[in-house]
């Protein structure tokens, strides 16, 4: 490990608004699941999470147009997440956090019915493991279980593949898709998914690739 490295990481620890629970936490009852507006953010407003948020870019931008929220970003590398923490600590931010944890213990992190809306944006598209997909069926029913009734689901990625895949997953369910597009940037749609670019995003942009999105209602029947 880098000098580099580990200095972010020994920050990490002083971080408020950064949360390492490790999984014996999980497993036994964080203490957060079901408590998150009443004792993390204080307020009662909706709340928002991303899921694999890299760097923190998205769910910062989000936040600062949306003081009305909570935003939340989960990612499992503490390296990445140290960015997003710094940025929310120098501008103040006090509606968004950070989890370093792993996306599958999305359920032990949140109750039923704690979830307003999920942002996942560029994920690994696991090309050998649709299982491992995000949007794949036993992801989905995770949050089938956590989502407010028509809670709103986003994908954002530069994959194709992957991008394909969630619409035949979204027909096949027979969940709703509210708006998609194979060129967000050619499509005329204004909204914060336009507007907020990660680091990565910007890198396929420059390289010429396409960004897909998508929104979706789940099937709660």
């Amino acid at each position: 490990m880098s000098k580099k490295k580990r200095i972010h990481f020994l920050e990490n620890l002083t971080f408020p608004h950064l949360l390492q629970p490790g999984y014996p936490v999980l497993i036994s009852g964080f203490p957060l699941r079901s408590n998150w507006n009443d004792q993390f953010f204080k307020n009662t407003h909706p709340i928002v999470v991303e899921l694999g948020c890299g760097k923190g870019e998205f769910t910062v931008g989000l936040a600062q147009c949306h003081p009305e929220k909570n935003f939340i970003g989960i990612d499992r590398k503490g390296a990445r997440l140290w960015r997003g923490c710094k940025t929310v600590e120098g501008l103040k931010i006090d509606n968004a956090c950070f989890v370093r944890a792993l996306v599958d213990h999305v359920d032990l992190l949140f109750s039923p019915g704690e979830i307003s809306e999920l942002w996942i944006t560029f994920p690994d598209p696991q090309p050998k493991k649709e299982n491992h997909r995000l949007t794949a069926p036993r992801f989905i029913e995770k949050y089938r279980k956590l989502m407010v009734p028509e809670g709103t689901l986003h994908l954002k990625t530069d994959d194709v593949d992957f991008f394909n895949y969630t619409l035949n997953i979204i027909q096949e369910h027979h969940h709703r898709l509210l708006w998609s597009t194979f060129d967000l940037y050619r499509s005329g749609y204004d909204g914060d998914v336009a507007r907020i670019q990660s680091f990565y995003e910007k890198m396929w942009l420059e390289k010429e690739k396409k960004i897909c999105y998508l929104q979706f209602q789940l099937n709660l029947s």
